[in-house]
């Protein structure tokens, strides 16, 4: 496990939220998600309106929030933020690489200073340079965050921005030989999460998986509070499911191999 008391260095996926629908949808997405990962909520609210942090041990580990400029029409996913010590000038750098700016940055009820923005291929994220809030301050345990990775139909634009961007470096996967995959590492080494080319994918999304302990165990939540789950299977480094939440949100969640 990892708790998280300090900023990240620039690139590090550090903070994921879910844009839910007005009415209903905030309740339904609570229930669903503390069936699953057991969080409970605490109510905030920002100049872009209320919105609900999650919490494992009482820590920040995720948002829900209304749906808002970064969702696309007909989709539903878990937007990660990737970590920054100047929104403001990795905004300008995003553009200039050939990102798109959809939401300048702005401060975000003094959690962070963020913004959201598309990559060259299509793949929407977000900017969080940490004020109060570090971003997840749990991951890497069962009910937070593990990793995120970026799924397109074409990703070599993405693959050049990123590198552009935040200077990470791309390499292989001896584990995974039949799949177009890179690897994306920060200027350090360290391994941020990868690059799929999927050519059957219908856009670009970076995609979302959580710790579980038990993988077999979370899916048949998933189901008895109002999800689809595809079959769990076993890959090189743990047992996965995909989850679809009531919204039509899919996402992952994995048990890994005991080191």
């Amino acid at each position: 496990m990892s708790h998280v008391t300090i900023n990240q260095p620039i690139g590090t996926p550090t903070w994921i939220d879910l844009g839910v629908p007005d009415g209903e949808g905030l309740g339904r997405a609570r229930a669903f998600y503390r069936a699953l990962f057991g969080w409970e909520y605490e109510e905030r609210s920002a100049a872009t309106g209320p919105f609900t942090l999650c919490l494992l041990r009482g820590l920040p580990v995720a948002a829900l929030r209304p749906r808002s400029v970064a969702d696309l029409d007909g989709e539903s996913w878990w937007h990660v933020y990737l970590a920054t010590d100047d929104c403001d000038a990795t905004a300008e750098r995003i553009t200039a690489a050939g990102g798109t700016l959809l939401a300048p940055p702005a401060e975000a009820a003094g959690l962070a200073r963020t913004a959201a923005v598309e990559d060259p291929a299509g793949g929407r994220f977000g900017l969080w340079q940490g004020r109060s809030l570090p971003g997840c301050r749990l991951v890497n345990e069962p009910g937070a965050l593990l990793r995120n990775d970026l799924v397109c139909p074409a990703p070599a634009p993405a693959r050049r921005f990123y590198g552009t961007v935040f200077g990470f470096t791309l390499d292989g996967n001896q584990d995974l030989p039949d799949a177009d995959f890179t690897f994306l590492r920060r200027p350090d080494g360290h391994e941020i999460g990868g690059i799929f080319g999927d050519p059957d994918a219908p856009a670009a999304r970076w995609q979302t998986l959580f710790e579980v302990a038990g993988t077999d165990e979370l899916a048949e939540r998933a189901v008895a509070a109002g999800g689809a789950v595809d079959d769990p299977t076993d890959t090189p480094y743990g047992r996965m499911a995909e989850i679809t939440d009531p919204f039509g949100t899919r996402f992952s969640v994995g048990t890994r191999l005991a080191a």
